[in-house]
């Protein structure tokens, strides 16, 4: 009897839903991810047309990720997301340094808006698995993520093709989503 009235409680008690954005520029790896998380293949993967959402389960969490395409015409539209953004998925592709300024700004824009607020924000340092690729304390650095006061934020370096770091970016992300949420 003990055990049945456990088992229907957790029944009962359906996962914490959570809304994350997953931005950043085009081609910086953020289908892959979604992809990679969700267990499903990456080897054909094309630039995002719009947006891709994909619920997963994790540590107690219904996450819902919002893959929102990252082309410089599609950019305007992220605004039209923000609502009710629980966490911030920010990637960068930590091998294209010609975009670094480019995509500093983007996230430093994000940072600004007021629908986005005090959201924690985890910045993916994607593609390590390249020899070209910047550490993630370089790009800390160059974005100047010490001088963000108002969120918690993480830097995590990752490789979405193998999936290297993407695991302990989103152990951080439901860590301090359980934080805010309580």
């Amino acid at each position: 009897m003990g055990l049945l009235s456990i088992l229907r409680k957790l029944k009962s008690a359906p996962d914490q839903e959570v809304r994350i954005l997953l931005l950043g520029l085009d081609n910086a790896g953020k289908t892959t991810i979604l992809k990679q998380l969700a267990s499903e293949d990456i080897s054909h993967i094309t630039p995002t047309q719009g947006f891709n959402i994909k619920s997963l389960q994790s540590q107690g969490f219904k996450l819902n990720v919002w893959d929102i395409g990252g082309q410089r015409k599609i950019r305007p539209y992220w605004r039209n997301y923000f609502e009710n953004t629980d966490i911030l998925i920010y990637v960068i592709d930590s091998a294209d340094r010609k975009r670094f300024e480019e995509t500093g700004q983007e996230l430093a824009e994000l940072l600004e808006e007021e629908k986005l607020s005090c959201v924690p924000v985890l910045i993916f340092a994607n593609k390590q698995d390249l020899l070209t690729a910047a550490p993630a304390s370089e790009i800390a650095e160059g974005l100047n993520l010490h001088t963000i006061r108002d969120r918690v934020w993480q830097i995590q370096s990752c490789s979405a093709l193998t999936g290297e770091g993407v695991q302990d970016g989103m152990d951080w992300v439901c860590k301090n989503v359980n934080a805010k949420k309580k």
